[in-house]
């Protein structure tokens, strides 16, 4: 048997080595592309430098015509600007009386006699807190007052004693019949019965009082509208329990509205109470200026904004302006 060819019997065959690449690595041709780079890159800046240099070499003469068209341009504005200044500011409308109503009295509420949105007029009941104690209470003062017994008893007393005392009288200076005690005691008994009617006639004043105060107390129970507007707010309904001082309700009288807004110094000195502006209102159904009357111009300055507060009034008997817009009050030959 032939034995098998080892790794380590003299003549094995060996692997041959691989041949390197004659080609330089990428890493190596890189550097060979730098050189045109920066040629390229040369002949560029050549080329941009050359309009900068032949537009230095133009002649002096030329260079106003670059900027004469300019004029032209600032020409075209100047007929747009105003011949008179004018100032323009802007403020807020608000209603001329906007009243948070409440109850003068604690009570439960017995009924809401209107509704939001609904117009009002001056006096007309709002609210009615329960006033039944009250009612009962009224009606026993005004069958105090209207009892009249003891009073109409006490002046015929008294009637019948004036006439006792003339008749003593006489007895007594005429005839002599009758005893001085006896004139004395019916005298003094006419003034006693003379002045339980008066005191009868002063309590009958004072519970008079007590029926009026008893009255003006159920009064009270009821919340009536002061001015004539509209409801825009109701916080409270039937069973609930209001108290002095809680914001019940909400009455807007928007007949007449109020610009508020400040204005400069020099723009309130030409403004005087009781004059005549006009306002324009940021509404698009409104387009013309409304006429309105300055009610307010500040004494004092604002500390903060050097500004000077202004109110006008605005007639809206039509209803045409929504309290809460913008409006503008434009001035005419201010700074």
């Amino acid at each position: 048997m032939t034995r098998p060819v080892r790794p380590t019997d003299p003549g094995f065959p060996l692997k041959a080595k691989p041949m390197s690449d004659p080609r330089p690595a990428p890493a190596m041709r890189r550097p060979a592309l730098l050189p045109g780079l920066c040629a390229t890159l040369v002949g560029l800046a050549a080329v941009l430098a050359q309009p900068a240099a032949a537009q230095s070499r133009l002649p002096a003469a030329s260079a106003p015509a670059l900027v004469a068209p300019a004029a032209p341009a600032a020409a075209a504005l100047s007929p747009a600007t105003p011949t008179a200044a004018s100032a323009e500011f802007i403020g807020i409308v608000y209603p001329l009386h906007d009243l948070t109503l409440s109850v003068h009295v604690a009570g439960v509420v017995e009924r809401v006699l209107t509704r939001v949105g609904q117009r009002v007029q001056a006096g007309q009941p709002l609210l009615r807190l329960d006033a039944r104690l009250q009612q009962i209470e009224q009606a026993r003062r005004r069958i105090i007052l209207n009892d009249a017994s003891e009073q109409q008893s006490t002046e015929q007393r008294r009637a019948i004693l004036e006439g006792l005392v003339q008749d003593a009288t006489k007895l007594y200076e005429q005839a002599g019949t009758i005893s001085r005690d006896e004139l004395m005691k019916l005298k003094l008994e006419l003034e006693s019965t003379g002045g339980r009617g008066e005191q009868l006639r002063e309590s009958k004043k004072r519970e008079e009082a007590e029926l009026q105060l008893a009255e003006r107390e159920q009064a009270m129970r009821v919340l009536v509208a002061p001015i004539a507007g509209v409801v825009t707010m109701i916080k409270v309904h039937a069973g609930e329990w209001a108290a002095p001082g809680d914001a019940l309700l909400r009455l807007v009288d928007d007949a007449t509205c109020e610009l508020r807004l400040n204005v400069s110094q020099a723009a309130a000195r030409k403004l005087v109470v009781g004059g005549r502006v006009a306002v324009r209102v940021d509404d698009p159904t409104l387009r013309e200026p409304l006429p309105g009357r300055v009610s307010f111009v500040s004494p004092v300055v604002d500390a903060a904004s050097s500004l000077v507060e202004v109110r006008v009034e605005i007639n809206n008997a039509d209803h045409r302006i929504r309290p809460g817009v913008k409006a503008r009050l434009r001035l005419e030959g201010q700074p």
